[in-house]
């Protein structure tokens, strides 16, 4: 008889979602089966339910969802060395094939699930003081803000920031700029909640961008000096506007919140002047995270405080609206197989 196991599964084309039995599979060649532990639900998660973001490199019409994953290594497919059974790891959240980046839990199956398999090369050792609740979510809610910050931004110490949006990307995302020695930290969220967060995690100020006096507010904050970068993670397109207004002589927008709205300069002429750039930003380098997990083994950082719950697998469907309706404003919700 197949063992089976729970499995979040979406039906592409139809456009459902549910917790269902499927077979446990079988690792092949190169490949390991990983009991997972615990796997993060992103926002990129619900808009892949919601019919907002389509796989493009699916191939079928239903998916396991998960691309943050943590778990034990519990069975190794032939030729697979370098690890061993028992092994406390992350999963990379995607991996490239034949030129092109497939990413787990879209394009291929992710770790909704009691088990996943995973390419042997994906696997990241963890240390035995990170939790899995805490190991899962860092190759997207951390790797991806951390690479935003240090490759696309090129963000250094000193500089004048700013963070639009203070959700599970946002925070994250001051909480390492902080770290790299960024300063100040603007923080910009609507929700009072969310900016309150955002002085925990280490900004300097936290504004309300529809406050009259947002600009003041903002050369107060940073002594009259524009700002050096301006990372939107929120995706919505007013942001883009108000925080391109911040920036001055070379400075960045980076683009990390995905939005299918237009993209427009309202005064062109003063980007060119200035030499400003505007720059797009989608995800993170295997090494991204590597790096990250070797800081936290040092001590560097710590992302207790970012897990906001945890739920079982069974009830995956609940932690999707939990996230959707931003119940009690989480960072990362986990779920538990």
């Amino acid at each position: 008889m197949t063992a089976t196991m729970l499995a979040g599964r979406l039906d592409v084309a139809k456009g459902g979602f549910a917790v269902e039995e499927v077979p446990v599979p079988a690792p092949g060649p190169g490949e390991v089966l990983i009991k997972v532990e615990a796997a993060g639900v992103c926002l990129s998660d619900v808009h892949l339910i919601d019919g907002t973001l389509k796989p493009f490199l699916l191939k079928g019409d239903k998916v396991t969802l998960g691309h943050e994953v943590a778990g034990t290594v519990h069975t190794l497919g032939a030729g697979v060395t370098g690890a061993t059974v028992g092994d406390r790891v992350l999963l990379q959240a995607g991996e490239h094939r034949n030129g092109r980046v497939f990413t787990r839990g879209v394009d291929y199956d992710g770790g909704w699930a009691e088990y996943a398999l995973a390419t042997a090369t994906t696997l990241v050792p963890i240390p035995d003081e990170l939790p899995f609740e805490q190991a899962c979510f860092i190759p997207d809610a951390v790797s991806t803000p951390w690479a935003a910050i240090t490759t696309t931004g090129a963000v250094r110490p000193a500089e004048a920031v700013g963070v639009w949006g203070v959700g599970g990307l946002g925070a994250h995302g001051v909480q390492l700029l902080r770290a790299i020695g960024a300063f100040p930290i603007v923080a910009v969220d609507p929700l009072p909640a969310a900016r309150e967060r955002a002085l925990a995690f280490g900004a300097d100020t936290a504004l309300d961008p529809a406050d009259p006096q947002f600009t003041e507010h903002l050369r107060a904050a940073t002594g009259g000096r524009p700002l050096a970068a301006a990372f939107d993670f929120a995706g919505v397109a007013p942001v883009r506007e108000q925080a391109m207004a911040t920036l001055g002589e070379r400075g960045r927008l980076v683009l990390v919140g995905l939005t299918d709205k237009p993209l427009t300069v309202t005064d062109g002429t003063r980007v060119s002047y200035l030499r400003q750039q505007i720059l797009g930003h989608y995800g993170s380098d295997g090494q991204d995270v590597i790096d990250l997990v070797n800081l936290v083994h040092g001590g560097r950082l710590d992302f207790a405080r970012s897990v906001s719950g945890t739920y079982p697998l069974a009830d995956a469907a609940r932690a999707v609206e939990a996230l959707e309706r931003k119940e009690g404003n989480p960072i990362r919700l986990v779920l538990k197989p």
